[in-house]
């Protein structure tokens, strides 16, 4: 019985607006990504258009001749995951750093009159960035590695393109292609809904405000912007 507040000390910490924006944002992260990858065939996301285009690009690996072109590919989508890997990994450190030393983060508290906020609230509102960013940092690595194992698979692949494994090697190398994409796209929508957990750093109207304007953001990009209209329309020009 004596160790009941203890336990109790916690969550009473946060508010029941606190409480109700943290719910609103995992609900906003898992339903993005429910939607994204499993978007309707009537309206498909962009994520799931260019899976098309890495399965059309391996096809056409297999008649391509020198293939120079496809490794300066592959190497700037690796480039890219190791960047943003690194970035992760500084964001890591810059985080476990204000974990330890929360009183600037305080004293910003005082001059917006926000009151005294327990050094607790803002180890847990931090540690939510830092969990975002290291589940970012996670599937950048994988996705580099998985771009690795695609560099090796479509280096397997025959020179001719009438050798009889040669179509379905290259069908194998654009599936890993395509898990790649997939780490690193949801390596990037982790890293905006960290941007986003930033604002519960101001409350819990500052997380729901970050965490609608990620929302709409990436929604915006993924259903609406004029990438998907071009893809859209090149498709269509091709049926």
């Amino acid at each position: 019985m004596t160790k009941l507040p203890i336990v109790l000390s916690l969550p009473l910490s946060l508010t029941i607006a606190d409480l109700l924006a943290l719910a609103l944002l995992f609900l906003a992260w898992f339903g993005c990504a429910h939607v994204i990858e499993h978007s309707p065939p009537g309206r498909p996301s962009v994520s799931t258009l260019m899976r098309r285009y890495r399965r059309d690009w391996m096809e056409q690996f297999v008649h391509r001749d020198p293939r120079i072109f496809d490794g300066n590919i592959l190497s700037s989508l690796r480039e890219g995951t190791s960047f943003y890997a690194s970035a992760c990994m500084i964001a890591i450190g810059g985080g476990l750093a204000l974990i330890g030393n929360t009183d600037p983060l305080a004293g910003i508290a005082r001059e917006l009159d926000a009151g005294e906020i327990p050094a607790l609230v803002w180890r847990v509102k931090i540690l939510l960035v830092l969990g975002f960013v290291a589940n970012a940092f996670l599937k950048f690595v994988w996705s580099h590695r998985l771009f690795g194992y695609c560099a090796i698979m479509m280096a397997a692949v025959p020179n001719n393109p009438e050798a009889p494994d040669a179509m379905s090697r290259a069908h194998a190398a654009a599936q890993v292609n395509i898990h790649a994409a997939r780490n690193f796209n949801i390596g990037l929508r982790a890293v905006y809904f960290a941007l986003g957990a930033i604002g519960w750093l101001a409350g819990p109207i500052g997380l729901v405000v970050g965490t609608v304007l990620v929302t709409a953001l990436t929604l915006r990009r993924e259903f609406a912007s004029g990438s998907r209209r071009a893809i859209l329309r090149d498709l269509g020009d091709r049926r």
